[in-house]
């Protein structure tokens, strides 16, 4: 029993590498210039079928670095993040965030500023009075000369 499953490990391993093989073999010659980091795709495929294991190990690893580096927009591909941005270290979020704030604190200005305008009244002409009053702690308090 011990002699059939150690059979059975060996030829399982095998089709597994044989899988990893075609898999990796098919992959390079399907993938674009830049996922091949400059070797061209024949120098590949010799490179998987001369170390099978290292070669498809190493085609993954390298096409994936280059295709998660490279989005592809029809002309040739533009540099993306290596890794996804969080949202507080993405600079148009924070630019509109910064945005957002602003226009909250103008709109808040403009209501306090058009609070103290009806609390002013206005003169005869219908424009705000800008009055007399006396800066300070106190100045509510004084009468107006």
């Amino acid at each position: 029993m011990t002699d059939a499953y150690a059979v059975t490990m060996k030829n399982l391993g095998a089709l597994l590498l044989i899988g990893l093989v075609v898999y990796s073999v098919v992959d390079v010659l399907s993938s674009d210039e830049h996922e091949r980091i400059g070797l061209p795709r024949w120098a590949w495929v010799v490179l998987l079928l001369l170390v099978p294991l290292a070669g498809s190990i190493v085609w993954i690893v390298v096409s994936r670095t280059q295709r998660a580096r490279h989005q592809d927009d029809g002309q040739g591909g533009r540099v993306l993040p290596s890794a996804p941005v969080a949202p507080d270290d993405d600079p148009e979020f924070l630019w509109k965030l910064e945005q957002q704030r602003r226009e909250a604190e103008r709109t808040q200005h403009r209501g306090l500023l058009d609070q103290e305008g009806g609390d002013r009244g206005t003169d005869e002409t219908g424009n705000r009075e800008t009055g007399n009053r006396e800066a300070g702690p106190d100045a509510g308090d004084r009468p107006r000369s």
